[in-house]
């Protein structure tokens, strides 16, 4: 099983890039940057549980924030720079991470490779497909979230052995520790930019499990190719 956004392109990078943006548009009298992103950060974790990922989700997220942190509704002017903000993550070009390419065609040809993303079906499909990776994978899941039990629920609906099963990502929260609980190997492979609602301090597999921690998607090759 292998994550999307930041384990195979470049995805949290854009968000960034909208949220500086953000902080500049609210240009709050009182709080300086950090404390406003801050505010924005608490303001997400919040609501991703009932709106979801994505960005949609992540659109709403703005509106809702600039109205909190300004005690203000958005006039039509600042709707619309928020709506760029949001635009300007639907319309980034996706880059593949390095060793994406070449390395995950023959991962595919040895083992069943199954992709395991979240959030918004329809946007994390589009990626897929301008991607260019879609052929190597076997499965497509795009799950509400990614927790303990939707590893478990995987496991049994694609019958897989846990004991010969590996979650591949970038996300503590998400992906390593949620299937090292579900009594699966997990493979870290730390971003730069990973999203601040998904780090978490990294778990301890279960005995007779494997964590690996790796550089960079090729070096899957070694251990897996």
């Amino acid at each position: 099983m292998i994550d999307a956004d930041d384990t195979l392109w470049e995805n949290n990078i854009y968000f960034e890039r909208a949220i500086e943006e953000f902080i500049r548009i609210v240009d709050h009298p009182e709080l300086n940057d950090v404390e406003v992103r801050a505010a924005f950060d608490a303001l997400e974790a919040s609501r991703v549980h009932t709106h979801g990922y994505g960005t949609r989700a992540f659109h709403h997220s703005l509106i809702a924030s600039y109205e909190h942190l300004t005690c203000s509704s958005c006039t039509h002017q600042i709707a619309a720079q928020l709506a760029c903000c949001a635009e300007s993550i639907r319309s980034a070009d996706l880059a593949l991470l390095d060793g994406v390419q070449e390395t995950l065609p023959r991962l595919s040809e040895k083992h069943t490779v199954i992709l395991v993303t979240k959030g918004d079906h329809e946007e994390q499909h589009g990626k897929l497909l301008r991607s260019g990776l879609a052929d190597h994978f076997h499965h497509v899941e795009v799950l509400h979230e990614k927790h303990t039990a939707a590893y478990e629920t995987l496991l049994q609906r694609y019958d897989c052995d846990p004991a010969h099963s590996w979650m591949i990502g970038n996300s503590p929260r998400s992906d390593t520790n949620p299937a090292l609980a579900a009594g699966m190997h997990a493979v870290y492979l730390p971003h730069p930019s990973t999203w601040v609602l998904e780090r978490e301090p990294i778990g301890s597999p279960k005995t007779g499990r494997r964590l690996l921690h790796l550089a960079n998607f090729r070096e899957l090759l070694h251990h897996f190719g």
